[in-house]
Formats: C-alpha cells, sequence, structure tokens
C-alpha cells in the first residue's frame, strides 16, 4: 500500500471512496467542497495495486479569540468498504498527522469516533477548554496538539471553513 498526496487526476476515485464508505454522498461532496474552497488543505490517498483505496483530508479550523493559531480539522477519512479493518485508516492518519507536522500546524481536531482516534494522540477538546460550533457529545469532539502547550490557555470555539457549514 502507498501513501501519497492526492493528485488532480485522483478525484473522481477519491469521490467514489468516499461515497461507498458512507451512507449518503454528504462527504464525498464536503471534500469537493473543501478542495474548491479551503487552502491549505492536506489530501491523501491510499493506494492498493494502482486503485484508490482510502482518502483522508485536513482543512483550516480556527479558534475563537486566537486568529493567528494554526489548526487543521482532519476529516473525513474514508476507505473502500472492501479495504477497511486492514489498518488504510491508520496508515492515512498517520501519515496525515506527519504532514500537518511538517507544516508546523499547532493543533489537529475531529469529530469522530472516540474508541478510534484516542490511539493517533486525540482527547477531547474539553481538556483544552475548546468547544465545537455544532452541538455534538463531547466524547466525539477531540484535539491534538501537534506542538507541545500549543492549546495551553487557548479556549474558545472552533470554527470550520465555510465550506462545510455550506453543506
Amino acid at each position: 500500500m502507498l501513501i501519497r498526496a492526492e493528485e488532480e487526476s485522483d478525484q473522481a476515485a477519491v469521490y467514489a471512496v468516499n461515497a461507498s464508505a458512507f451512507e449518503t454522498p454528504a462527504e464525498a461532496q464536503l471534500v469537493d467542497a473543501l478542495r474548491e474552497q479551503a487552502q491549505p488543505v492536506v489530501s491523501l490517498v491510499a493506494e492498493d495495486n494502482g486503485k484508490v483505496v482510502g482518502h483522508i483530508m485536513f482543512s483550516p479550523v480556527s479558534l475563537s479569540g486566537h486568529p493567528d493559531l494554526r489548526v487543521m480539522g482532519l476529516g473525513p477519512l474514508a476507505v473502500a468498504p472492501e479495504h477497511q479493518r486492514n489498518g488504510v485508516g491508520s496508515a492515512l492518519v498517520g501519515a496525515g498527522l506527519d504532514q500537518c507536522r511538517h507544516l508546523g500546524l499547532a493543533a489537529i481536531i475531529v469529530l469522530g469516533h472516540p474508541g478510534y482516534y484516542p490511539r493517533f494522540g486525540f482527547s477531547p477538546s474539553s481538556r483544552f477548554g475548546i468547544d465545537s460550533q455544532y452541538q455534538v457529545p463531547e466524547e466525539v469532539f477531540m484535539a491534538m496538539e501537534l506542538q507541545p502547550g500549543a492549546l495551553s490557555g487557548k479556549h474558545g470555539t472552533i470554527k470550520y471553513h465555510a465550506a462545510v457549514s455550506n453543506m
């Protein structure tokens, strides 16, 4: 399996993976909207025997009261159903976090499964005094510092890119 940056020629395959991994095409449409409207994005694919089988995207979010803090939101993360539970998602998350560290980002947030993301270092964002702009259960909205202490004393509400709200 190869993890690499998404290329323009991958867009149809990325859409197909996201559409197949979720109950509706909303996440696939969100990826297209973020790719077009949000900058910068980190968008990686997992390729198996020349076929895109997984995708992850990180896009900019903001923390109220801290406009200069560089934070990204993880998601969507999608793996084609026939390739799930084989480490593809974990490989994508790991590579994506490495890419975000390399870019000098301060932190990552995720709205996701509380049984999955803590293995990568995510913990409830409430631990940092950070809330979501959406009404979601506390345990599913998580944060992770990429730079130690980056979120220390930085309370507020995470606001997603407008492309997310427009979906």
